[in-house]
């Protein structure tokens, strides 16, 4: 088990890490990257047991609806690190599950490596979004066949890889690169069917990141967003070699989504976990900045607080509904309620720009334009603005300001953006969580209710 000081010297392992240009050298020291090394090794440090032996407590599988409660109860308080290590583990148990009665080998193979990521303590990540060239051609009809990461060499001990995958949260942080096939794969396309697991630091691979830091000279007007960050990575696969007991699908085309549909339905759960919080903490935002301007009485500013309470409601509502509905793996693993999980994320994805407009509109404008807390320590300037920035007597100026940061820092601005996006964007776009909920809805049975109830029978 490691602790977080030996998590940030595991970094320098010779990984390839770009960001705006350069080569980062030194990881855990760098003004971007800082902040959220030091967040994932303080989560090594606070789960580390010198016991031999011993399983650390984030690091287990979920085995109990508890279990997946205590991993969405984290889904803002631990670091996003954490949280997608976590699911990538169970996708690929819950992967091994499914391609078990067909490809037992695979699955034992699986099996095995999560025993033995669980052992070292590592960080995983996930990669999957192809950079897809011409959206509108299949894998093996692109102009580029590397469009798709696919297989370009099969040796006897392993294969070897080519190709990119684009939108990978915390890829550098990490120190394994799970790799599956994007999509649903056809006959012929078995060189693009590989699923495997790639060590950061293997040669070949190259990670380029952007990250919504702010880096601005004064950082406190970004009291959210300069305190808890994580870099998006795009990882390119230039003839990367896997070993076999890497690799856990290739070829077989008419499985290639099996682990697409396993992944989607842990990273669906993470959203909507992290926007059960996010709407809660949005409620709590309408509220204050309500009262700090002084019109939490008035009728519409209530109308509109308490329509963002019932979308917090069915949001949350929808979280519990999936975690108490769990089904479970045949080796016990529990796995959120697939129906409640993707209707429950579509209903905050599609919702969330309701919740942002209704915040700001209850705020106002100065969310966009309050001044920074170095104008409030003007000598010249500073006790004016808390003078024009206060409200009554119990709101003062500076009060009022910083709470205006942290609204726009967390809903407007490069954080906020991010976040808008990643909302809409994990575990696939609006369609993908509209077409698993048709697809698990109880149809039939709504049928019967409705023939029930109007006392017509059912046709022979």
């Amino acid at each position: 088990m490691m602790t977080g000081d030996e998590y940030r010297q595991s970094l320098n392992d010779g990984r390839r890490v770009f960001l705006e240009g350069d080569l980062i050298a030194d990881m855990a020291n760098h003004p971007v990257f800082k902040v959220p090394v030091d967040a994932a090794a303080k989560l090594y440090d606070r789960g580390f047991d010198p016991t031999p032996g011993a399983v650390r407590d984030t690091m287990r599988t979920m085995k109990t609806a508890e279990d997946l409660r205590h991993h969405a109860s984290g889904a803002d308080d631990h670091d996003m690190l954490l949280g997608v290590t976590s699911a990538s583990m169970m996708t690929l148990l819950t992967a091994a599950d499914r391609i078990e009665s067909k490809l037992p080998e695979n699955a034992a193979r699986i099996r095995a490596w999560v025993k033995d990521a669980q052992a070292r303590d590592i960080r995983i990540v996930q990669c999957i979004t192809d950079a897809k060239g011409d959206r509108s051609k299949r894998p093996s009809q692109q102009e580029d066949p590397d469009a798709y990461v696919r297989v370009v060499e099969r040796r006897a001990d392993g294969v070897v890889i080519r190709g990119a995958k684009l939108h990978i949260t915390a890829a550098s942080l990490a120190h394994e690169l799970m790799t599956i096939p994007t999509k649903a794969m056809k006959a012929g396309e078995d060189d693009y069917s590989i699923a495997c697991m790639v060590p950061v630091n293997s040669p070949g691979v190259k990670i380029v990141d952007v990250d919504y830091a702010p880096r601005h000279k004064d950082q406190r007007r970004f009291p959210i967003s300069s305190r808890k960050h994580t870099p998006d990575s795009f990882v390119i696969f230039d003839n990367v070699f896997v070993p076999n007991e890497r690799v856990f699908l290739d070829g077989h085309p008419e499985m290639a989504a099996t682990f697409a549909h396993s992944l989607g339905l842990w990273e669906r759960l993470g959203g909507l976990a992290g926007m059960a919080n996010t709407f809660d903490a949005l409620v709590g935002f309408a509220q204050l900045i309500a009262e700090a301007n002084g019109l939490e009485k008035i009728p519409h500013i209530k109308e509109k607080i308490s329509g963002m309470m019932i979308n917090a409601t069915l949001v949350r509502a929808c979280l519990d509904a999936a975690i108490d509905q769990c089904n479970f793996t045949a080796d016990g693993q529990a796995v959120p309620h697939e129906l409640y999980t993707n209707a429950g994320k579509y209903y905050g994805a599609a919702n969330y720009p309701v919740m942002v407009r209704d915040l700001h509109d209850i705020s106002g404008g100065s969310v966009q334009t309050a001044p920074s807390i170095s104008d409030l320590e003007n000598p010249e300037v500073g006790h004016l603005i808390r003078k024009y920035m206060g409200t009554k007597q119990s709101v003062d100026g500076d009060y009022r300001t910083k709470l205006f940061h942290a609204i726009y820092d967390y809903t407007g601005g490069a954080g906020g953006t991010w976040a808008a996006i990643a909302n809409l964007q994990s575990g696939g776009g609006l369609y993908a969580q509209r077409i698993v909920t048709a697809g698990r809805y109880d149809v039939e049975q709504a049928k019967r209710l409705a023939l029930k109830t109007a006392h017509i029978e059912e046709p022979a």
